[in-house]
């Protein structure tokens, strides 16, 4: 109910005294004006987090039994008699349709519900401070306040201030969610504004209260002054919670969460009321609470649920996108209604409201278009003559109808707890076999498979829920994985290609195909998809990871440098990112170093083997240390530092023991011996050293193995044999001999 109020006079009731209740102060202020927010929304924060089944559930059927009835009773209200159908004609037919067809091109265009549904979401907030501002003025003038004109503008603005500070919450820092549109404004930006908008609050409720709250006094302005705390408990404090970074705003959660079941109750606790007052002023004497509830339960289930049942069923849509096409346009068509039925300025309705005595309300109701009593009764359906009219009229048909929808209700809680209860197989099978067209269901009957070790399953579950929402990229990406994960690489590749036509700037798709086509030979296309995935994302340290080690493999030296420049930047600025790895880090700055040193830029290419040492070194990586000082001394070495090179070399050896990476000490001891060799140190030094690198190779790699038993050769006869055999008898004392050999 988003009521516009208007400065009216109050009417008071016979004797002079204005009545302020509805229903009684305490259901009042509970429910109507939303007292019971503060614990309400603790206990939602609490449980929700913890995503329980049975809370979901709960929550659910609260859906069924506030959230649906509430806008049925809209409907109620401007669709029940013919005065009120012609009344709000261009709501109830033009705009009807136009909505409907809305639906109908976002179910044709299932890329266009993102911005359907962020427009519900956003409008959402601003539909409940609406009702919270009309009923507070509601209450001032039942209380006998006359709200003059500066006074509303204060509270207006007053309210209107904690909608923005939320909506600028919603637009900081971007959306997690692929359902909801953000402007991603940075928060430095959006907080001062957060913060002037909370002080506004505060400051316009003031002022906007100060001459009512002297003249009525406290007990009088309890129930409006309830509502403005409600206002902030509703918009205000959770901004500021999430200032203090205690507690994140969720744009869906808070939309339509617990938030929309307080609002909702709070919607049916007025309209009941004013239905009830209208058929009494009305003279319909049958008009019961009871009836009058079950018909908005009914209509409300008849407004949400047979739509997306019917719609995935007959056409194979994918039921939860359509559900939320269907939630999107019902609530956008009920905020456009309720604006228009209900405003106090309209006599008739502030009559209702405002009036407990019932004379101006009788009043207003011989103004109305015809007779009350006959407009009441008069449906909105034209009555045609014969049996359709008969049939319309038929109290059997209405009831059926109802227990039609109610039974439809009961099966969708019932799909509903099957289909939510992760983890439980036989339960989520149950659920698809009601229906089975539901991506949603069919992700979390993918992942039970997988926890029961059903690989096939899983990967079966997953190409369903693809196939039911296209659209979806996190399904898109979960089928991937989980066809990688299964050793399909031919299908992962195929499925990458189709999905890239659909999401062409998507940067993990674009990496993850990369490194299939790198898989399949084609590092050309390899090279293509990690540039794209470097142009979509400028935050994609593993694209460019790959692009460096393919360029270096195709011997491009100047454009890998750039990438393990970039990539070093992309990892060191995001340390948790997968790629980020200490060891690979360590790895780049080598590979940064080498690419320097062929460019024939040795002082940089020092500089960085120098930083890879150094982090080494703080790491405790012995391994990544002695790789970056052999690197570092075939640098020296060329530059025509023997001395240098050499004590990296033996720094390298030694680190090579402490690693107990026998492979690599040997390829150290072979160019060690190598160096030793070019630089005229004693023959025997250098054959010590290969022989030490053949005998740590001896049953690994035959082809390294070879390399250093051809080197041995030519080098056994400089030395000549008896002297070789020396060497290999006392070979440690030569080793240690070579180790500590200076230039």
């Amino acid at each position: 109910m988003s009521t516009r109020a208007e400065s009216l006079p109050i009417t008071r009731a016979a004797g002079g005294a204005a009545r302020p209740w509805i229903y009684g102060p305490w259901l009042d202020l509970v429910v109507g004006c939303g007292a019971w927010s503060a614990p309400l929304l603790a206990v939602a924060m609490w449980l929700t987090p913890g995503g329980t089944h049975g809370w979901a559930t709960a929550f659910y059927f609260l859906a069924l039994v506030f959230n649906y009835p509430h806008f049925m009773a809209t409907v109620y209200r401007a669709y029940h008699t013919r005065a009120d159908f012609d009344k709000y004609r261009f709501f109830t037919v033009h705009l009807t349709l136009l909505l409907a067809l809305t639906g109908a091109i976002v179910h044709v265009f299932p890329a266009l519900l993102p911005w359907l549904f962020t427009l519900y979401i956003c409008w959402s907030p601003w539909h409940y401070t609406g009702q919270n501002y009309g009923l507070m003025m509601m209450f001032s003038r039942r209380a006998g306040a006359t709200v003059a004109e500066p006074d509303r503008r204060w509270l207006r603005a007053a309210f209107i201030a904690s909608y923005l500070m939320l909506l600028a919450s919603f637009e900081t820092g971007g959306s997690s969610d692929p359902l909801i549109l953000s402007l991603g404004i940075p928060a430095k930006f959006t907080l001062p504004g957060r913060l002037a908008l909370g002080g506004a609050f505060a400051i316009f409720c003031v002022l906007g209260f100060d001459r009512l709250i002297r003249e009525r006094g406290w007990k009088a302005m309890a129930a409006p002054v309830t509502l403005a705390v409600t206002q902030f408990s509703w918009f205000v404090l959770p901004t500021l919670l999430e200032l203090r970074a205690a507690y994140q705003i969720p744009q869906t959660r808070y939309s339509s969460g617990i938030l929309a079941v307080m609002h909702s109750a709070q919607y049916l606790w007025i309209t009941s009321y004013y239905q009830r007052r209208e058929a009494k002023a009305a003279g319909e004497s049958g008009w019961r609470m009871a009836g009058y509830f079950l018909t908005l339960v009914a209509g409300g289930i008849a407004l949400f649920i047979p739509g997306p049942w019917l719609v995935s069923r007959i056409f194979h849509f994918d039921f939860t996108s359509s559900f939320l096409i269907f939630t999107a346009i019902v609530n956008i068509h009920h905020f456009l209604l309720d604006g228009a039925v209900w405003k106090l300025r309209d006599t008739r309705i502030a009559s209702l409201l405002i009036d407990k005595s019932g004379k101006a309300a009788a009043k207003a109701e011989k103004k109305s278009a015809g007779d009350a009593a006959g407009a009441a009764n008069e449906i909105a359906a034209p009555p045609a003559p014969g049996w359709p009219a008969r049939l319309w009229h038929s109290t059997g048909l209405r009831a059926g109808l109802a227990g039609l929808f109610l039974l439809w209700g009961g099966w969708d809680q019932v799909h509903f707890a099957l289909g939510t209860s992760e983890g439980n197989l036989p339960a989520l099978l149950r659920a698809a076999e009601m229906n089975s067209y539901d991506a949603a269901l069919q992700a979390s009957i993918a992942a039970a498979e997988e926890r029961e070790g059903n690989r096939a399953g899983a990967v079966a579950a997953l190409g369903r829920a693809v196939a039911l929402n296209p659209h979806n990229e996190s399904l898109q990406h979960a089928y991937a994985r989980a066809l990688l994960e299964a050793g399909e690489y031919d299908a992962a590749f195929d499925f990458y290609v189709k999905m890239l036509e659909r999401f062409p700037r998507d940067p993990d798709a674009l990496v993850n195909y990369g490194l299939l086509a790198a898989r399949r030979g084609n590092g050309d296309l390899a090279i293509d998809s990690w540039e794209k995935a470097v142009d979509a994302s400028a935050n994609q340290p593993n694209a460019e990871l790959y692009l460096a080690q393919a360029l270096d493999q195709k011997g491009q030296a100047a454009a890998a440098a750039r990438h393990w420049q970039a990539y070093l930047t992309l990892a060191e600025a995001a340390p948790q990112d997968p790629a980020a790895g200490a060891a690979q880090i360590l790895a780049a700055r080598t590979q940064l170093g080498d690419d320097d040193a062929r460019l024939g830029k040795t002082n940089e290419a020092l500089a960085e083997y120098r930083d890879a040492v150094g982090a080494a070194q703080r790491a405790g990586d012995a391994k990544a240390e002695s790789v970056a000082r052999a690197h570092r001394a075939d640098t020296e070495e060329k530059g025509g530092n023997a001395a240098a090179a050499a004590g990296d070399y033996q720094a390298a050896l030694a680190l090579d023991v402490r690693a107990g990476d026998a492979h690599a000490e040997a390829v150290d001891w072979f160019n060690y011996g190598q160096f030793l060799r070019r630089h005229g140190a004693p023959a025997e030094l250098a054959y010590a050293c290969l022989v030490r690198a053949r005998n740590l190779l001896a049953g690994g790699s035959a082809e390294d193995w070879k390399t250093v038993e051809s080197s041995l050769q030519e080098l056994e006869k400089q030395v000549g044999k008896s002297e070789a055999g020396a060497v290999e008898k006392n070979l440690e004392d030569y080793l240690a001999r070579a180790t500590t050999y200076s230039f």
